[in-house]
């Protein structure tokens, strides 16, 4: 695996352990962050792949697009296109005034990206960390 691609997946999990954090937070909670963040997390793993494969990520937080580029290295994530429909959502949809998330918002948010991040991680990852 490339030092770049490990930076990416290691962005990645912390903003996987900050969703999670946020969720779980008894004071303040801040249910925005944690959906922003669970995005975040896929759209970084996302971008470790296309790392990995020297492919010309660009400025984009749309992961559909981001799947499409990694569709032809890994056909078998397309089963990922729902669950990255709909943390697309979360990208900006929260962090700008006039939507606020809720506890239930926060929690199918983080529900989408464990899902997307199992499916990268058993997909794709381990087989990188199994060929060094």
């Amino acid at each position: 695996m490339k030092p770049l691609t490990e930076e990416w997946l290691n962005k990645a999990e912390g903003d996987y352990a900050t969703a999670r954090r946020e969720l779980r937070a008894r004071r303040l909670p801040n249910y925005d962050a944690a959906c922003f963040h669970a995005q975040q997390c896929i759209e970084k793993y996302l971008k470790a792949v296309l790392q990995e494969h020297d492919v010309a990520i660009g400025k984009t937080h749309n992961l559909v697009h981001l799947l499409e580029k990694v569709l032809p290295f890994y056909p078998q994530v397309e089963k990922l296109r729902a669950h990255l429909q709909e943390l697309n959502a979360y990208a900006i949809g929260y962090r700008y005034p006039g939507d606020s998330a809720d506890r239930e918002i926060a929690r199918r948010a983080i529900a989408a990206c464990r899902n997307a991040r199992q499916t990268l991680l058993d997909e794709i990852v381990t087989q990188w960390v199994s060929a060094k």
